[in-house]
């Protein structure tokens, strides 16, 4: 069995059930942590398997999480978002949406403060490392991920 991930009759990613729940489930995560919908919902009543992405909501959701990933001085949410958000990207470029990659410490911060600062030591985010890693990682989910 498998998931289908559809923009109308277009499927951009046909996962295995487990991968499926487990992005769907850490969708809902980081659609908290932003407190922005994704735009991923299932497509039918009683089709847990089919999901409808709204490229509109979606794009939105796909760029707050870069801002998000991007503005973290935090090695450790850096280490344990960098996989949802590569597919999250993979998935955006798909479906034709642009996601521009900023650089580190670029984009809107709340209130103008950085929250989860890693305390001790000199986080991972001095340079545009952050930024390729990203970039790279998604590029290679794509190649992973079937349609």
């Amino acid at each position: 069995m498998s998931m289908y991930f559809d923009i109308g009759d277009e499927t951009l990613w046909n996962p295995s059930n487990g991968a499926g729940r487990l992005f769907v489930r850490q969708i809902e995560v980081f659609e908290a942590e932003l407190e922005l919908p994704s735009g991923i919902g299932h497509k039918h009543q009683g089709d847990p398997d089919t999901l409808e992405i709204d490229p509109v909501v979606f794009a939105e959701f796909a760029r707050g999480l870069v801002a998000w990933h991007c503005r973290t001085a935090h090695s450790v949410i850096l280490a344990l978002s960098e996989g949802f958000v590569a597919t999250a990207v993979a998935l955006a470029r798909r479906a034709g949406i642009e996601v521009e990659m900023l650089p580190p410490g670029i984009g809107p911060v709340a209130g103008g403060v950085r929250t989860d600062v890693q305390v001790p030591g000199n986080p991972r985010t001095a340079s545009a490392a952050v930024l390729t890693a990203l970039d790279t990682r998604a590029r290679e989910m794509d190649r992973w991920m079937s349609r």
